[in-house]
């Protein structure tokens, strides 16, 4: 017998080979019927798969990311056979299971390109194939015969794949006449998948490289229920709606240029006013908590980035680096700021008292990304991080981190950003090559963060394997209005960087000591934050962060003198406006300002230029009444204070 433990806590026991579906079928029948995988001591795998010593084991249905990414990945492996039936002789890449949905990357026979006039064919495919209930076979293969397999069925890409493979560590999945090179895990068999989409087609180069062939990425979703295909396409277009990219170019937020540049955004005016102001908000709180403003140069010389460790793990995502007319000299665009804040730590000598030191900075950095990732503002080449760097001793850093974190939450709070899901992100269990940094170190900020969340109450799942490569870290993963994850701030705890560089800081008893460095970005980016912002609120802003909040709208050319007045007038106290003097009936430029979001619709006339004041209407409520200019102005910013002072 041996022991199974749930996550309850709770314990029973079963005869060893027991699978995680006899144990879902001795608990109910309808969760059974539900369940899609299984996690066996931290590892999913599949529902038959034995089990033969005491464990833990957590049962996942639908509504988990782990039965999603069970069921998401089979469906790319039935989309692959159902590519394989259509067109003999297609070459197999790889085929994930991604945050909604699948892909799959594939090199068509000659002669065929895939189209989306063909999705249609590969959904009836990948439905025919459903109705078969094909099992799926897990087989464990030596390397040799794996590579004799695949090559047997001229399968090149797969055999590249195996050659970086540990002999005894190979798996093999099929179903049908389909076999894959996989590691699982997958769904028990293809019949729970009731609906699929073939979603979109575009073009990606073999393991990421820009020198490999370009390979034909086929992006599919799929459901257990036709009726959560149709939920999810709704939401598509609600989202298409809400798309940052449409709504930036509509209200006149940003703008890309190829002449600038591939992922170079540009802020126009209405745009750097919203970024502004989230900047002004922040540096208002930050000063609260004792942060100083410091700025850095955008380039830095390669031996800073080696030293920081940055150049050997990020130097090919790097853009090249400048040459100076001096020889031997290099310089790099600036991938992260916290090299540049620890040399303006290191200027001076340190002493305990000065500690903490917390240094923020909206800096821009440069990252480069391949042309077929970027994606509007949430992934560019050059954006700005509102990053700080806390300097501190041992026994400050728990502390400190708590603090980071009531900023994130007033930061939240502030953005009705009011669904969100903490995650604390840890080194791999097994392999250590990629961090740097001494054990003991890595175990000290791992425990430090933890503390922190269990004494703010704060529920945080832990990911082993996320961790920075200098650090553990805590990142928080908001839900939009639609119920998209992103991964907004973040909070690192860093024993490394203050080693490489050498940093110290002379203790209370006169011996030097070796500083903690935390790393904090509470919107991320500016960039990223403000495509979330936009998508979450429709282009709705709050009325203390909206680039414009009201519009003057003279109902003919003759009141366009007053209607500037007044927009003086309301600047004078605080208020930003302006006027639509275009030659329109007042009813087109109401029509054409609400669509913009517009909070305040301010329509002035004979009567209005007459008394000194503004009709009033408000996005969403209509007819507002008239106030005098200085009492409208007077309610904005009221409104205003009562939403921004509790923060």
């Amino acid at each position: 017998m041996i022991k199974i433990t749930f996550p309850d806590g709770s314990v029973r026991e079963y005869e060893s080979g027991v699978t995680g579906l006899q144990i879902a079928e001795s608990i109910s029948p309808a969760l059974a019927r539900e369940v899609l995988s299984c996690g066996v001591n931290g590892e999913t795998t599949e529902l038959n798969r034995p089990i033969t010593e005491d464990s833990t084991l957590a049962l996942y249905k639908w509504d988990d990311a782990e039965g999603k990414h069970a069921f998401w990945h089979t469906s790319a492996h039935l989309m692959a056979e159902a590519m394989q039936e259509l067109w003999p002789g297609t070459q197999f890449g790889i085929g994930p299971a991604i945050e909604n949905g699948f892909y799959y990357d594939v090199m068509p026979p000659e002669g065929v390109v895939i189209r989306e006039e063909d999705f249609e064919k590969i959904e009836k495919k990948m439905q025919e194939l459903v109705q078969r209930k094909e099992a799926l076979v897990r087989e464990e293969i030596s390397k040799q015969d794996a590579l004799k397999f695949f090559g047997n069925r001229g399968q090149t890409y797969k055999n590249e794949l195996i050659a970086d493979l540990e002999d005894g560590h190979i798996t093999t999945y099929t179903q049908g006449a389909y076999t894959d090179l996989c590691r699982g895990p997958h769904l028990m068999t293809t019949a729970p998948i009731k609906a699929v989409k073939v979603m979109a087609v575009s073009s990606a180069y073999w393991r990421g490289d820009e020198k490999r062939p370009q390979m034909t990425r086929v992006y599919g979703i799929s459901f257990p229920k036709k009726k959560l295909l149709d939920e999810y396409l709704t939401l598509l277009e609600e989202a298409k709606r809400r798309d940052h990219r449409k709504i930036g170019k509509e209200l006149e937020l940003f703008m890309f240029s190829e002449m600038v540049g591939k992922g170079l955004p540009m802020w126009m005016p209405k745009g750097t006013m919203l970024r502004l102001q989230l900047e002004d908000f922040l540096k208002k709180i930050q000063k609260r908590y004792g942060y100083q403003q410091v700025m850095t140069p955008h380039i830095g010389s390669k031996n800073l980035y080696v030293t920081s460790g940055h150049y050997a793990k990020y130097g090919k995502d790097s853009f090249q680096p400048i040459h100076t007319p001096e020889e031997g000299e290099e310089y790099l665009l600036k991938p992260m700021n916290c090299p540049h804040h620890c040399a303006i730590y290191a200027w001076k000598p340190r002493s305990y008292k000065d500690l903490p030191l917390r240094l923020a900075e909206f800096g821009t950095v440069y990252r480069y990304e391949q042309s077929g990732e970027l994606h509007g503002l949430t992934r560019v080449r050059g954006f700005t991080q509102d990053d700080a760097h806390i300097f501190c001793r041992p026994d400050q850093v728990k502390g400190e981190f708590m603090r980071v974190m009531d900023i994130i939450m007033i930061i939240f709070r502030a953005l009705k950003f009011e669904n969100f899901e903490a995650q604390i992100s840890l080194r791999d269990k097994v392999n250590r090559e990629k961090y740097i940094g001494t054990d003991e170190n890595w175990e000290k900020a791992e425990r430090a963060i933890v503390e922190a969340c269990e004494e703010k109450g704060l529920p945080a799942k832990v990911e082993y394997g996320e961790a920075a490569f200098y650090g553990p870290k805590l990142d928080f993963m908001v839900k939009d209005a639609l119920g998209r994850r992103w991964q907004l701030g973040t909070i690192q705890v860093d024993y490394n960087l203050p080693e490489r560089f050498q940093l110290e800081y002379t203790g209370e008893d006169n011996k030097k000591h070796r500083p903690v460095m935390i790393h904090r970005a509470p919107f991320g980016s500016m960039e990223r934050f403000v495509a979330v912002l936009i998508e979450h609120t429709a282009g709705h802003f709050p009325l203390w962060l909206t680039p414009d909040q009201c519009v003057l709208l003279p109902i003919s050319d003759k009141y366009n003198d007053y209607a500037m007045d007044v927009k003086m007038q309301l600047e004078a106290a605080g208020v930003r406006a302006f006027v639509d003097d275009r030659s329109e009936k007042i009813g087109r430029k109401i029509r054409d300002n609400e669509m913009k979001h517009i909070p305040y619709l301010l329509i002035v006339g004979e009567k209005e230029a007459a008394e000194g004041t503004v009709s009033v209407r408000k996005q969403g409520e209509g007819d507002q009444g008239s106030l005098r200019v200085a009492e409208f102005a007077q309610k904005v910013n009221d409104e205003v204070r009562e939403m921004t002072e509790q923060y």
